[in-house]
């Protein structure tokens, strides 16, 4: 029986991928990645030329059930995310889950996940937080917001640039308008900046000044 790895790579300075996760990357029969294209350039970087296949959050409902037994077969499988570790608010749960449950052995690598360092450089406490990943764009959103309101730890949201002063107003409405709120923008990019205040400060800097780039916020608790 082969192995399902599960490895994590740069969130934007390719120097932050580790000589393990190279070399996994190498000696694996496949490749399963989120986007073929945007991979393609990482591992022409690093020379690796290994096998990829799609794997993303459109098909990995039908794709699984051929991936592990593949695994089975004896293939030695690599999965990896666009950025970041596999399977945090990406691709990776299902096949994880569906591995374990047929006994094949997974291996996650350690490596970069975007939140992390957000979190530490946020300056808020960090001994006990929650991950709140993307929130709910429609159903549900308000709910979600009213019961994190009362959350003491340190919480913790990704969000795209287009929807970022829009969140930040709602934190205004629903967390108040003295939170602390950090935003981390790029993070180990070139123009990776970190933005720290009240909620209210936060989102005038942003109404200001519009973002781009990926973005991770992290509120302090009540």
């Amino acid at each position: 029986m082969g192995k399902l790895y599960l490895v994590p790579t740069p969130i934007g300075n390719l120097k932050d991928m580790t000589f393990r996760a190279i070399e996994v990357l190498k000696e694996v029969d496949v490749i399963l990645a989120e986007d073929t294209r945007t991979s393609g350039k990482l591992l022409k970087y690093f020379d690796i030329d290994t096998p990829m296949q799609s794997h993303h959050m459109h098909n990995e409902h039908k794709t699984v059930v051929g991936i592990v037994s593949k695994i089975e077969a004896g293939q030695n499988i690599a999965l990896i995310s666009d950025a970041g570790t596999p399977a945090i608010s990406d691709p990776g749960f299902l096949l994880t889950r569906a591995c374990v449950e047929a006994g094949i052995e997974v291996d996650c690598l350690p490596g970069a996940t975007a939140f992390v360092p957000a979190l530490v450089n946020s300056g808020l406490p960090n001994d006990r937080f929650v991950f709140e990943g993307f929130l709910p764009v429609k159903k549900g959103r308000q709910t979600r917001l009213l019961q994190l309101a009362e959350e003491t730890r340190t919480i913790i949201f990704y969000e795209s640039p287009h929807k970022l002063v829009k969140t930040l107003a709602q934190f205004v409405e629903y967390f108040g308008a003295n939170r602390s709120v950090s935003v981390s923008r790029e993070l180990s990019k070139l123009h990776e900046e970190t933005i720290r205040g009240t909620a209210e400060e936060v989102f005038k800097h942003f109404e200001a000044k519009p973002p781009k780039g990926e973005l991770v916020i992290v509120v302090g608790g009540k």
